[in-house]
C-alpha cells in the first residue's frame, strides 16, 4: 500500500511540473497568461490535496480532500484544452499528453473514492 501512495505522490508531482514546463513553451500572450496561471494553480492543488488526503484525521476527510483532487485533475483538463484551442499546433501533442494525464487522474481518483465506500 505505502508504495502505491508514493507513486501516485510522485505522479501527482510530476503532473504539476510538466504543466508548468510546458506552459513555459507557449508564446507570452495575455490569454496564455491568465489560463496558465488558472492552470498552474489547479494542476499544483491535484498532489497538494492527495497529499493530505494522506494525512487525513478522519475517513470523511480522506474523501473531502481525495473528491478535490479529482477536481481539480478536471480543472486542469479544462484548461488545458482552452490552450490548445488558442495555440498554434505546435504544442498539440504535449498538451494531449498533459489532457491526458489529467483524464487518468480524475478516473483513480473516482477509483480511490469508490474503494473508499
Amino acid at each position: 500500500m505505502e508504495s502505491k501512495k508514493y507513486d501516485l505522490e510522485e505522479r501527482t508531482l510530476q503532473f504539476a511540473i510538466d504543466c508548468r514546463l510546458f506552459l513555459k513553451k507557449l508564446p507570452k500572450t495575455i490569454s496564455n497568461s491568465e489560463d496558465g496561471k488558472q492552470l498552474v494553480r489547479s494542476s499544483g492543488s491535484v498532489g497538494s490535496n492527495y497529499i493530505e488526503a494522506n494525512e487525513a484525521l478522519s475517513k470523511k476527510d480522506f474523501n473531502y480532500r481525495i473528491k478535490i483532487s479529482r477536481k481539480e485533475s478536471k480543472e486542469s483538463a479544462f484548461w488545458l484544452k482552452i490552450i490548445k484551442a488558442t495555440n498554434s499546433t505546435e504544442f498539440e501533442k504535449l498538451n494531449a499528453v498533459l489532457i491526458q494525464e489529467a483524464d487518468e487522474l480524475k478516473k483513480i481518483f473516482s477509483a480511490i473514492l469508490e474503494k473508499s465506500k
